[in-house]
Parts: structure tokens; sequence; C-alpha cells
């Protein structure tokens, strides 16, 4: 059976990511022919047509698109595993943050892919509000933070967008027409702005019935009957409840969760972790 190269599929990949041959050339410091020349063997190899002829532009046939989506896992299978070998005695101390209200469902298996692929290295985890991890970030208080915030000179992707959606005590009762008391994070809170923002485009009257200073605070007040508040799915519990636009309430902008590190950053430890998380986990490049 045949082997296919994987510096072929690698220009194969790139073409798709850019969208021309001459792009490709660009990105990967080749002359056009030559690249013209590696897909054509990559034809060979494979038996297939794997570009059609649209004019001067060279779209993806059927199968090179699906060659290209393997070729993506190839390398980056290929890629995670030169980094594994090359840091097998790495060790050391990484310092992750992460917020509250994910720590049960995104922070696991991203702990988890650490433990695989660098079984030596200690974690530290902080777990805190978003603006807080990102001024630890800035400080140099940890290495790596998940965050609902962007910043500046940071290096990031994106791990999740989850529904912005509003949550009660699964036995209180909202009556129409009444004041909206909610439950709110003090300070800069993205929610917190989400929240009035949509209230504020509706003739829906609102008070804060209750500041909290940490996530636990805001869960305890949901749970205590006192009112509503808005946060991402991955808030919710068994005792809390979903409301909506049948209750008369507006629709919330999602929630997109990202992994940052500082942009200037030369620590080889943290450079290696952020790599792995980002081959296993990026949605999106920040």
């Amino acid at each position: 059976m045949r082997t296919l190269d994987l510096n072929l599929l690698r220009t194969l990949v790139t073409i798709e990511r850019v969208g021309t041959f001459s792009g490709a050339a660009e990105a990967l410091f080749k002359t056009q022919s030559a690249i013209t020349q590696q897909m054509q063997r990559l034809e060979e190899q494979t038996g297939c047509s794997l570009f059609t002829k649209d004019g001067r532009n060279r779209p993806l046939t059927p199968q090179g698109r699906q060659l290209a989506n393997y070729g993506q896992r190839l390398l980056a299978l290929n890629d995670e595993a030169l980094r594994t070998l090359k840091h097998k005695q790495l060790g050391g101390e990484i310092r992750l943050g992460a917020p509250l209200d994910i720590a049960d469902t995104i922070l696991p298996p991203m702990l988890a892919c650490i433990a695989q692929q660098a079984p030596d290295v200690r974690i530290a985890i902080r777990v805190d509000r978003s603006p807080f991890l990102m001024a630890a970030l800035k400080s140099g208080d940890v290495d790596l933070t998940i965050s609902t915030r962007n910043g500046t000179n940071l290096r990031g992707f994106e791990l999740q967008t989850s529904p912005t959606i509003w949550i009660c005590a699964a036995g209180y009762v909202y009556r129409k027409g009444s004041p909206l008391p909610l439950i709110l994070a003090d300070g800069r809170s993205i929610f917190r702005r989400v929240a009035i923002d949509a209230l504020s485009k509706t003739p829906l009257t609102w008070h804060i019935n209750y500041l909290a200073t940490t996530l636990t605070g805001i869960k305890a007040a949901v749970r205590a009957g006192l009112g509503v508040t808005a946060r991402t799915a991955e808030f919710l519990s068994y005792d809390m409840r979903v409301l909506g636009e049948t209750d008369g309430l507006p629709p919330l902008r999602p929630t997109t969760y990202w992994l940052w590190t500082r942009g200037d950053t030369i620590n080889s430890l943290t450079l290696f972790i952020y790599e792995i998380l980002r081959t296993r986990f990026q949605h999106k490049e920040g």
C-alpha cells in the first residue's frame, strides 16, 4: 500500500487555507512551479484529480477537499508526536487560570490533555473571575488562562462559544410585568453588561437586587431565589432553570471562551503547553 508524503500534504493543506497556488508558494517559501510539481506528485500518489480548472483558479475537487481534511489531521498528529518526543522529559509547573463557571466543563479535558502529553508537569490551577484572571496573566501570576475577555499583547485561540441565558432557581416564579430582580457581579462584568444592554432595548423594568464579588455568591443568590442572572449554559445546575422569550425576556448574545498566554512569553514550558492545547482544542484563532 502506498504511503502519503506529509510534505505534499502540508502543501495541499496550505493551498486550501490560502486559496491559491501563488499564496501557498509565498507562505511556504517555494516557487509556484515547485508547488505545481508537488501537487502533480500528490495526484500521482493518490490516483485522484485534486483540483479543477476554473479559468486561472484551481479550486479543490471533492476528493481534494477530503484529502486536505485527512492531511490536517495527519499533520496535527505528526506535529504532536514530534513535540511530545522532544519534550518527553520536560518538567516544572504550569499555572493555569479558569473561571469557576467552566471549571466542571471546559477545564477537565484540558487538564487531562496536559497530563497525557506532559506527565511530569505540575499544574497549579487558579479559579477566579475573568477580569482578575486577565490581570493575573498580565502581571505574570499565571502562565495561561481561560477567559471571556480579550486584551492586547496576547496570543490565544477560541475554545468554545456558549449560549448566554437567563437563569433562576428551579422554584422561582417570575411574574410578567413586575420589575425584574437581577443578580449580577459587581465591577466590570461581561455578563452584567450583556444583561443590561439586552434589557435596555426592551420596555421591561428591572433593578439590581443582589451584587456579588464572586461567582459563588451569584450561585448562592440564584439558588436562594433572590432573582435572575445572565450566564452561560455551563452555570446551570439541577436546582436551576432557564427563562426565555416565552417568559418575556430578551435573547442574549453568546459568550466566547478563549485560552490566552502573553504574546511576549519565551518560557519553553508555557509555549509547549499552549501548543498542545491549541492542537487539541482550537476552534478559531485569536
